[in-house]
């Protein structure tokens, strides 16, 4: 099949609309991707047809709930290639994802002075919810510095390793450079030092081909937003013994086996983990958007996205005044870059006019622009309804911006 980007764009509604008069140029898709139809009318469709809480009912619409959500669940385990069903919790995003797991670790795993290894890349929600384990459980956090393209080899990890660190926690694709690490290599040498590997997927999950039971990561969380699915929807998957040995993080109804006056004794994963009412809607549109998803990798969306970056990351680096940071991942679907004499902020403001959509600021991302002596830069991300047009359009409002600053 031949990746056809027009039709792709014509799934999208939004893309549909104007900025300021222009046509919208949607280039901040590593922030949060657009919806296409398939999702929208999906979630619409389960909402004034089929909606009733799930698990608990024996009526005809709470059975029907019950089978979309766990359906969605087993879409997602089928994508990402877990063993089992019970592997997938629902979450209400990848910073959920990882603070389900920093809790429900806590003093059951770590101790005073325990090591875990973070990178220097990683976004704020892989960085947070350690720090609130140092300063609860006593833990040192160490980290990894990147080159200037983002390249993390194993022996920056052997370096730091020693007989206290008990886990590694590390992004799968730089949500800044675009850089994706030798995941395997470092997974493998952990795991002969019984070290726990958490994966953070949620760039990496919209631009490879990822199988969680290949890579053998402990876990692995990414963001439904990411995946041109809703909002307030995640996954964390985790390997079935692990989740099973770990204690629930919040505590109430459906995650319990019995409870009694006097004791509670609480269910398997994933009911264990996914106390109340679950987010059903979005999860229910988090299963559409991977049917979505799934049918355009198979027409070829990997590769098609391989080349129309290298045609970004062409056309950019050829703007006078344009440094771009991590230069040399020419297939990277997002592209960190400043302007000399001009803030990052102000470039973004003046090519927001011109209808062009991109981010600016630290990106979540302090360390990283730490490493780089910045406060800030600008981020254009492509998604799967990027075209040549889009580029050519934001190069054009680019120009007119730093001719604003001469």
């Amino acid at each position: 099949m031949i990746y056809d980007v027009e039709k792709v764009r014509n799934d999208f509604p939004i893309l549909s609309r104007e900025v300021y008069g222009k046509p919208l140029v949607y280039l901040d898709s590593a922030a949060s991707a657009q919806k296409p139809k398939k999702v929208i009318e999906q979630i619409k469709e389960f909402q004034e047809t089929d909606y009733a809480n799930v698990h608990r009912g024996i009526h005809f619409l709470s059975n029907a709930s019950t089978d979309a959500f766990e359906s969605a669940r087993k879409k997602v385990q089928k994508f990402l290639n877990a063993d089992k069903q019970e592997e997938i919790i629902f979450t209400l995003g990848a910073t959920d994802s990882i603070n389900l797991v920093a809790n429900c670790l806590g003093e059951n795993f770590f101790k005073k002075d325990d090591e875990i290894i973070l990178t220097v890349m990683e976004h704020h929600s892989n960085i947070v919810p350690w720090h609130f384990l140092r300063e609860k459980v006593g833990v040192k956090i160490k980290w990894v510095d990147c080159d200037n393209q983002g390249n993390i080899s194993l022996n920056d990890i052997k370096k730091i390793v020693t007989d206290k660190t008990k886990f590694i926690s590390i992004t799968q694709m730089s949500n800044v450079l675009g850089s994706d690490l030798p995941l395997k290599e470092i997974i493998k040498f952990s795991h002969e030092k019984n070290i726990l590997v958490l994966i953070d997927g949620c760039q990496g999950i919209a631009h490879m081909q990822t199988d969680v039971k290949d890579l053998d990561c402990d876990f692995y969380v990414f963001s439904g937003h990411k995946l041109y699915g809703p909002t307030g929807v995640g996954v964390l998957y985790g390997k079935h013994d692990i989740l099973n040995n770990l204690p629930p993080w919040r505590g109430g109804g459906e995650m319990i086996r019995e409870v009694k006056k006097e004791s509670v004794t609480f269910a398997d994963s994933p009911s264990r983990f996914e106390a109340g009412t679950p987010n059903i809607i979005q999860a229910v549109g988090l299963g559409a958007a991977i049917d979505y998803f799934h049918s355009k990798v198979k027409s070829g969306l990997f590769d098609y996205e391989k080349k129309i970056a290298q045609y970004f990351h062409n056309e950019i680096q050829a703007v006078n005044k344009v440094k771009v940071y991590g230069e040399e991942n020419l297939s990277s679907p997002m592209i960190s870059f400043t302007v000399d004499g001009a803030h990052p902020h102000d470039i973004a403001a003046i090519i927001d006019r011109e209808g062009v959509a991109i981010r600016a600021g630290h990106h979540c991302t302090q360390p990283l622009m730490s490493f780089f002596n910045l406060n800030s830069t600008a981020r254009a991300s492509i998604g799967m309804y990027t075209d040549k047009n889009d580029i050519n359009l934001f190069i054009k409002a680019l120009d007119k911006a730093i001719t604003f600053f001469d």
